[in-house]
């Protein structure tokens, strides 16, 4: 997260999302109010993250898909109120996404009765870090790793031919955890037998894994052995950056892999949709908030009938 504000704003949806599905399983007359407040609050989320995407990340896929969010849940809001009530599931499964990605985003280390337990960050980023130095070292490459503006080892040290130093981070957007944490949301959210959920998260969670460690081993040699080398005027001016040494990571990271990562969620969502078609609720329900059109993608993908799965089908 970018900040505090952006800390609190998550954990504020988070619960407003987790109290609106408890009140709506118990079919509270308050159920509708809650969620639309959630969605507001998300609104408000979003527009908190645009300048830290858009102007410090300097990321145009990321900023731009922020400032869409803003009216997309407010839109949202406005359509649970006039009784769209298939986006309750949309609802739940971003409370279990909150639930899964805040905790590595927030909590910190512990000391508990003299046992020092590291932060769930710190954790996951240098597990991430460790299967990217295996790949590169796949590769033929060897960089030395060093300890990072966080206080660990997730920093990969270049030196160029003409002995200039470039340092590569791992940090907790380059674990995957995002997308994983979307695809668990979405697949706890529906109603449907526990076996095809398990299925279906064991075809999302390992591919996402497999890319991600591609990605992070692409960045890390392309800005680091500087391939990329491309346009350099041009990319500077672009990303309103100085150093022409980051030309590479500029074109890798903010450029390919993120266009790439759109390509490859949507795949993975296909994937997922065949071996649990009730996702298509949550698909159709963001197709119409984009294009404000009814889609039935069923036919479309050739998935058998809602009702021929049955709810004791597994």
């Amino acid at each position: 997260m970018a900040g505090p504000l952006t800390d609190a704003l998550a954990w504020a949806v988070v619960a407003l999302f987790l109290v609106g599905t408890l009140l709506r399983w118990r079919e509270s007359e308050y159920a509708r109010t809650v969620m639309i407040s959630a969605w507001g609050v998300f609104a408000a989320f979003w527009a908190a993250l645009v300048p830290h995407f858009a102007f410090v990340q300097k990321s145009f896929v990321e900023g731009f898909l922020s400032l869409a969010a803003v009216p997309a849940s407010l839109y949202v809001g406005y359509l649970l109120y006039r009784g769209r009530d298939s986006l309750f599931v949309l609802s739940r499964a971003i409370a279990v996404m909150g639930v899964v990605y805040l905790p590595f985003e927030t909590i910190p280390a512990l000391t508990v009765g003299g046992l020092s337990l590291p932060s769930p960050r710190h954790v996951l980023i240098s597990h991430t870090t460790a299967q990217t130095e295996w790949a590169m070292e796949l590769l033929g490459y060897t960089p030395t790793l060093v300890e990072g503006d966080q206080g660990y080892l997730n920093t990969f040290k270049f030196v160029t031919d003409g002995g200039h130093i470039i340092l590569f981070s791992i940090i907790l957007a380059c674990t995957g955890l995002g997308s994983i944490a979307i695809f668990v949301g979405l697949i706890a959210a529906v109603e449907a037998p526990l076996g095809r959920k398990l299925r279906a998260l064991a075809i999302a969670v390992p591919v996402i894994y497999v890319l991600n460690i591609a990605r992070t081993t692409f960045i890390g040699l392309m800005f680091g052995k500087q391939y990329m080398q491309w346009f350099v005027d041009e990319v500077l001016f672009l990303f309103g950056g100085t150093d022409p040494y980051k030309v590479s990571f500029y074109l890798s990271d903010r450029v390919i892999s993120q266009v790439l990562a759109v390509v490859a969620l949507v795949g993975v969502t296909y994937l997922v949709v065949r071996e649990l078609p009730e996702l298509l609720t949550i698909v159709e329900d963001v197709l119409y908030i984009v294009t404000r059109e009814e889609y039935d993608l069923r036919e479309a993908l050739d998935l058998p009938d809602r009702s021929e799965i049955g709810p004791g089908a597994d």
